[in-house]
């Protein structure tokens, strides 16, 4: 009891506080250094403490919502959300505090040693000469491409164990990765980040075209969110209207970036973005009108509260008067950005603002169309692919690159991952740019290994402006075993896209040194020269046809053989197990009614 008591006396001495005052630890601190002092000069204590300066987080997040009407009357809707933190991930203490980085994505990145990770889940394929440039493309199905640091003994084990991690995180059939979808560029995929890394050991690529991308993949994807789809842009990502779209892809985007213009200090980087391309009839909508609540049946209420900036922007560079249409409601806030190599100009709306969502504390905005006027200029590059031939035995695949420059010349990297089982005739290759041969000045292949890993194609050309440049190669067709088949082996087997990298000449002087003061969706990709921009494409993936067996005739087989089997076996099993008794021949008709005739006397019978 004593014991007790004395708890008791100690837990109140603690607990009492003076009123009108509330300590911090800091606050703590700096109140003793202040005692002390005044006990050494024979002075008595000031009455207020001034609190210390609070250390400002080393993490931030941001968030955008960019809107660009299309010519077509569609809408591309592009969500950008960006959180900075500047730590160290590979340093011997692990980082066990997160705030705004999601833990999930910090533990992969300190676990398997990564520099850059880009993933990306695509339904639907970005159609350039109708909607122009994406600002992140990304090809249809499933695309990760990695750069493990220098410390990294066993790149491909690391990466094998890697893609099950983010099968998992993710939700996705990223498990199906391996060495037989799987390449190591020479020359494609330099990194994003800073450092210059040309050791391409290093680095791997890998796509599943046919991975379907669902809300298994979107609910995980916004879980990575400092505020989940609670608040904020992402309460606006909505599955059942992302992915009745015409176009959908969401992807994760991590590396490190510097934190000034003089890249003393650094940060990582995760950039989580969300593409779709909203269709004007599948819409069900008879007027050209669109608003937030139509796209995606909610409005804006509130900003994310951890975000340092939540803007949503709306392109309004081909509408300067307003005579194409009309945005309600109106904004004075305007910004200026070089996109993709030309001079944009968009409305500003800005979230933290409590101005802008009005006294109905809710922002729907408006775009209704009045003209349908007006020309989109042709991208300067794009691509096509196609596969020629007849038959199941050899084919030719076609791949075209368009340079629509009136005057200016410029090269592109072509990379070309092909499966095993089209097996390159890679001596039928050809480029030919205005009829005439266009030589590649560098080219790089590896052949494929059957049940091993794919073909690897790059090469850099020349693309002579106002043009199109032909590659083709033939190829043969490959007799698969008869388990290495799909379950529906006739609707045929998926080529992954060709990627198309290149630096297009720009219309208007990049600004490099305002990197903090553009808006996200235009400092993604680096450019160094001012007169270019850099650009990566990807053209539509294959479907391409192998010989397949008559799968019916083992049913057949099974069939017949199972009626075999029954026929014979039932005949031995009668025979073993029946038991055989004489039968006394039937009398005749006259001796019956003889014998009926005695058995009514009395007489035995005969």
């Amino acid at each position: 009891h004593v014991f007790i008591i004395f708890l008791k006396k100690i837990f109140r001495l603690k607990t009492k506080q003076p009123r009108g005052r509330r300590w911090e630890a800091t606050e703590v601190k700096e109140a003793a250094t202040v005692d002390a002092a005044a006990d050494t000069q024979g002075t008595s204590a000031p009455e207020t403490v001034v609190p210390s300066s609070v250390p400002q987080p080393k993490d931030d997040f941001q968030e955008e919502l960019v809107i660009r009407p299309l010519h077509s009357g569609d809408i591309y809707a592009s969500f950008q959300f960006r959180t900075l933190w500047d730590t160290d991930f590979m340093r011997e203490n692990k980082v066990s505090h997160y705030r705004l980085f999601p833990k999930s994505l910090g533990q992969v990145i300190s676990k398997f040693s990564v520099r850059e990770l880009h993933i990306s889940f695509t339904q639907g394929y970005w159609r350039t000469m109708q909607w122009g440039q994406p600002f992140i493309p990304s090809p249809p199905g499933a695309e990760l491409w990695v750069w493990f640091q220098d410390s990294v003994t066993d790149v491909d084990a690391t990466w094998k164990e890697l893609t099950n991690v983010l099968s998992g995180i993710f939700c996705a059939s990223l498990n199906f990765i391996d060495s037989t979808n799987t390449v190591q560029p020479s020359a494609s995929f330099k990194p994003l980040g800073i450092g210059n890394v040309t050791d391409h050991s290093f680095l791997r690529y890998a796509t599943l075209p046919r991975e379907i991308v669902c809300t298994e993949n979107l609910t995980p994807w916004k879980k990575l969110l400092p505020c989940g789809s609670k608040a904020g842009l992402a309460v606006l990502l909505k599955s059942e209207k992302l992915f009745h779209s015409s176009f959908h892809s969401q992807a994760v985007h991590i590396r490190s970036v510097c934190q000034d213009w003089q890249c003393k200090t650094t940060s990582w980087e995760l950039r989580q973005t969300v593409n779709s391309v909203f269709d004007l009839h599948n819409s069900g909508q008879a007027k050209r009108e669109w608003s937030l609540f139509k796209m995606f049946s909610r409005t804006l209420t509130e900003a994310c509260p951890l975000a340092s900036s939540s803007k949503l922007y709306i392109d309004i560079t081909d509408n300067p008067q307003g005579e194409q249409f009309e945005l309600s409601p109106a904004t004075s806030l305007l910004s200026q950005a070089v996109v993709l190599g030309d001079r944009r100009t968009f409305s500003v709306y800005d979230l933290t603002q409590e101005t802008t969502f009005g006294s109905v504390r809710s922002l729907n905005l408006l775009i209704r169309w009045k003209s349908n006027e007006g020309e989109m200029l042709r991208p300067l590059l794009h691509a096509e692919r196609y596969v020629a031939g007849y038959g199941l035995q050899t084919g030719e695949i076609h791949t075209l690159m368009y340079n629509n420059h009136p005057y200016r010349s410029f090269p592109v990297l072509l990379l070309d991952s092909v499966p095993w089982y089209l097996r390159l005739y890679i001596h039928t290759l050809s480029v030919t740019s205005k009829g005439k041969d266009n030589k590649p000045s560098y080219i790089h292949y590896e052949p494929s290994k059957d049940r091993v890993k794919p073909h690897l194609l790059e090469m850099l050309i020349q693309l002579p402006p106002n043009s199109v440049t032909e590659v083709t190669v033939q190829f043969e067709r490959a007799l698969l075993k008869w388990t290495e088949y799909p379950p529906d082996p006739n609707h045929g087997f998926y080529v992954g896209s060709s990627v198309i990298s290149s630096l297009v000449p720009s219309t208007v002087a990049m600004d490099t040194n305002s990197t903090r003061e553009r808006p996200l969706f235009s400092s993604f990709f680096p450019c160094k020269e001012e007169s270019s921009y850099f650009v990566r494409i990807y053209t539509e993936p294959l479907l391409v046809n192998l010989p397949t067996p008559d799968f019916s005739m083992p049913y057949n087989v099974i069939c017949l053989t199972c009626t075999v089997v029954a026929v014979g076996y039932g005949s031995l099993y009668n025979l073993l197990t029946r038991s055989f008794q004489i039968e006394e021949p039937n009398p005749g008709l006259a001796k019956r009614i003889a014998n009926v005739i005695r058995k009514m006397r009395g007489v035995p019978p005969l």
